[in-house]
């Protein structure tokens, strides 16, 4: 190497080594490495990726910024993330300045093989649109019905079986599995009225439910990857992208023979006969022409949104339930009082049917439950948008165009300075007003489990009636323990799956002393 390159090579790394210096102390949050950015702290903390960003978050105040590729050029755009739990951030993000923090991008790309243009994989109008026609969906009775009465079935026919085939035989379950495929039947009801049949008694595999499993999975490891590098493998068909691409065809056809069967019973469909009542057939009612494409991605997006969240949920929920044996029995309590009211005192007569909606809304304390179960651990712990055009956050951040930002639902849900010293317990009593002791909704910006703004999710109100429905006919009927040396951790995903699931033995539940309770305190 000659005088004259070896000065301008080492120029060149003295000047990268006073940029570096100079970017890496205007960040805070995670340690920034030459190159690397902040991936090695990622990588050693990959197990525990939602505490470990909490930590920061709290360390700097709700909101840092960090390099995921130190380079530059890159570092202040492509490769800067900010991620804030900030909740009047959030509001900045997520309604205020809403147009400037679409999904963007990479996002789209991520997902455009499984989800198209569908409404949780778009933006701008064609988002708007779609957001339009589903919430006209949404908002009608009839469809809260029809969710009751596939959760109902499932739950009798069901769930109620297997618990109580677990319980004579004294064989644990695995809850999680269980919840899972009980969600996906209802959810799959419900988008395009098919039971996959997937929670049967003898839990049998499905074609689609598994298929839709692994392009769901590998859509997801996209995200670990550069974009260039999974299309390079998708272009070469290498790895996990040949598992989409033939879990995308299987996915469609499937699809496909439920689209041609509905429209030729759509057409064939009296007045007097009894319509469907799936979002498939309200689409394919409408008087705009959709295409099958269009009307499979639909049916996708919302099996996505509506399956896995309140599957986690709720086997989240039965675990703290399990570990806070106070709080399971106030709930319990809320039930047999409802139900004491409602049917009488004939337990048996309890146990006959599912709860109606009606008994349903009653039970503010296990809504409470639930609510503290998402704030703690959310189905989607961290979302991520891109930043459109430069702008600055409430709380001085600036954000420049083309970078991305992370908002952490997960931290959001753990800070002191939103929920007090007491946040990282479970105590639904926080849902509760102080000076009336009536369930109070927190601001939606500090509790973003079901985001907030215009994306909003237009099926949280199902999803608490789903979750009410089974987390109720569980407790009433059985008394749940963890199998001993089952370890519940966290799955590192977009979902907060349990990496091991929640492995149970079942009980028969003995309501005699709860009862007594009640009649004497009524007395």
């Amino acid at each position: 190497m000659d005088t004259s390159t070896a000065f301008l090579l080492l120029s060149a790394i003295t000047a990268y080594l006073i940029w570096f210096t100079f970017i890496s102390r205007s960040l805070k949050g995670p340690r920034v490495w030459p190159l690397l950015g902040s991936l090695p702290g990622l990588i050693q903390n990959c197990h525990r990726m939602h505490d470990w960003i909490s930590d920061h978050l709290r360390a700097c105040g709700g909101t840092y910024q960090t390099c995921i590729c130190a380079v530059p050029f890159l570092a202040n755009r492509q490769g800067l993330v900010t991620v804030t739990c900030n909740p009047r951030n959030l509001e900045h993000i997520l309604k205020t300045r809403f147009d400037n923090y679409p999904k963007g991008p990479t996002w789209h790309a991520v997902f455009h093989d499984l989800l198209g243009d569908g409404i949780f994989n778009s933006d701008g109008s064609a988002w708007l649109f779609q957001r339009k026609t589903a919430a006209l969906e949404f908002t009608t009775r009839t469809l809260r019905q029809a969710m009751a009465r596939w959760v109902n079935r499932a739950i009798k026919d069901r769930l109620c079986l297997i618990l109580k085939t677990a319980e004579l035989k004294s064989e644990p379950v695995d809850l999680q599995d269980l919840m899972l495929r009980l969600t996906f039947d209802n959810i799959c009801g419900l988008a395009f009225g098919k039971d996959p049949q997937t929670c049967a008694p003898n839990l049998p595999e499905n074609g689609f439910a598994l298929a839709f499993d692994r392009a769901t999975e590998a859509s997801l490891q996209r995200f670990i990857l550069p974009e260039v590098f999974w299309r390079f493998k998708k272009w070469l068909g290498f790895g996990m992208e040949v598992s989409l691409s033939r879990s995308l065809v299987l996915v469609e056809e499937y699809l496909s023979r439920v689209i041609d069967k509905r429209k030729l019973e759509l057409m064939s469909q009296q007045e007097d006969e009894n319509p469907h009542d799936d979002l498939l057939s309200r689409f394919m009612k409408k008087k705009h022409t959709y295409s099958d494409k269009f009307l499979r991605h639909v049916a996708l997006n919302f099996i996505l949104a509506g399956r896995d969240t309140s599957s986690v949920a709720l086997s989240w929920f039965f675990w703290l339930a399990i570990q806070n044996p106070t709080v399971e029995e106030k709930i319990l309590r809320e039930i047999c009082t409802v139900l004491m009211e409602t049917r009488g005192d004939d337990v048996a007569r309890w146990l006959d049917e599912p709860l109606d909606f009606e008994e349903l809304e009653r039970l503010v304390y296990l809504k409470a439950a639930l609510c503290e179960t998402l704030r703690l651990y959310p189905s989607v712990p961290e979302d991520s948008k891109h930043v459109a055009a430069d702008d600055v956050l409430p709380d001085g951040t600036f954000m420049p165009a083309g970078s991305s930002v992370t908002y952490s639902i997960y931290s959001a849900g753990r800070m002191r300075s939103t929920w007090g010293d007491d946040c990282l317990e479970f105590r639904p009593e926080r849902w509760f007003s102080s000076d009336d002791d009536k369930f109070t909704m927190q601001d939606s910006f500090k509790f973003v489990a079901f985001n907030a703004g215009p994306r909003i999710c237009l099926g949280k109100d199902l999803a608490y009636l789903q979750m009410k429905s089974i987390a109720a006919a569980v407790l009433l009927r059985q008394r749940l323990t963890v199998v001993p040396g089952h370890e519940v951790e966290q799955k590192m995903s977009l979902t907060l799956f349990m990496k091991n699931g929640l492995k149970v033995y079942v009980h028969n539940r003995d309501l005699r002393r709860i009862l007594a309770s009640i009649r004497k305190q009524s007395e």
